[in-house]
């Protein structure tokens, strides 16, 4: 059986098929049909998965703007008058299965106009996906279509929506300095701005999280013998680890009944600076307050020299060169030997 092309005119508009090449066209120009409810619902919904609905609302938006600029340029290429387009709108769209639309008023001076529509392809699939809000490629599209017909962008507001309860679906549009090109550098800066923030959140989580770690094993607080505690000073200090290691230990004295806090200096020959110095002096005279007595191990002849320019007297404590002899004092003020 010989396929022949086949032709209609619906609406004032030419369809042609061409079953043995596989062509159909709408106008003179190649065309496609889809499904609205399943084929093109699958289409929607694989964007907005894939996308988020941030994004995908914007990719929608943008496809309706721009290939409404092509019809509306279309149009103005035939150089007809603004009522022969407005007249021409209805069964073109009509026709292509895209809904009934009404011009309500347009002026070419203002470049403004109202638009109403029913039963559009765009509603019929946002019935299909249960939404209950309007999409945006058939409005976007129509701002396009007027942007390409008055030559100045045009932006929208939907007054009324088919999905949401109305009757119809209406549009108004008027000139707007808002481009669908700056939307989606909003939603690029947006989104950058967003993945900074949470990479910002996760470097301050770590940090507190390595902070804590550095924290626990750079100052310990180990209790040698009965009532006698020992505190390695590790590192460099400055005013956040010289506040956080004297609330640590004053809080932790307590907890182990010690009358000697032993300050292990052996580690600090390379590092010893002022706020070290000053942490010594505020962290045995906070221990004095609660009745511990403070003994300084691992001194040589250079930490006396720094300590002592700084006008601190090392004549208030007890001071040996080995944290060994520091322990055996504390243990002979008690009165007990280790055997």
């Amino acid at each position: 059986m010989e396929n022949k092309p086949l032709e209609i005119d619906a609406g004032g508009l030419n369809f042609q098929w061409d079953l043995e090449n596989g062509t159909f066209l709408f106008e003179k120009d190649d065309a496609v049909l889809f499904w609205i409810s399943s084929a093109m619902k699958t289409f929607f919904d694989a964007i907005e998965e894939v996308s988020g609905d941030d994004a995908a609302n914007l990719v929608i938006q943008a496809a309706g703007f721009r290939q409404g600029i092509v019809v509306g340029e279309y149009f103005q290429s035939m150089s007809l008058r603004i009522e022969a387009i407005v007249s021409a709108l209805t069964n073109t769209y009509a026709s292509a299965g895209w809904g009934r639309i009404v011009v309500d008023e347009i002026s070419e001076t203002d470049k403004t106009a109202v638009i109403r529509m029913k039963n559009s392809w765009e509603y019929k699939i946002n019935k299909a996906q249960e939404k209950t809000r309007a999409g945006s490629f058939l409005p976007s599209h129509f701002a396009g279509l007027l942007s390409g017909l008055f030559g100045e962008n045009i932006g929208y507001n939907i007054l009324q929506s088919q999905i949401e309860g109305d009757d119809f679906c209406k549009f108004e549009y008027f000139p707007s300095t808002v481009t669908v090109d700056q939307n989606i550098h909003q939603l690029a800066r947006r989104r950058e701005t967003e993945e900074i923030e949470k990479l910002e959140k996760l470097v301050e989580e770590r940090t507190k999280n390595l902070t804590d770690l550095i924290s626990d094993i750079s100052s310990p607080i180990i209790p040698v013998l009965e009532e006698i505690v020992v505190v390695p000073l590790l590192g460099q200090y400055d005013d956040l680890r010289s506040d956080e290691l004297i609330e640590k230990t004053l809080h932790r004295l307590p907890h182990y009944q010690a009358k000697y806090l032993v300050l292990d200096l052996t580690a600090l020959h390379q590092s010893l600076n002022n706020y070290a110095i000053d942490l010594i002096v505020k962290l045995a005279a906070a221990a004095r307050l609660i009745g511990t007595e403070t003994i300084l191990v691992g001194m040589s002849a250079e930490i006396s020299m720094q300590i002592t320019e700084v006008k601190v007297k090392l004549s208030q404590y007890h001071c040996f060169q080995t944290l060994q002899h520091g322990i055996y004092y504390a243990l002979s003020q008690q009165g007990r030997r280790i055997l």
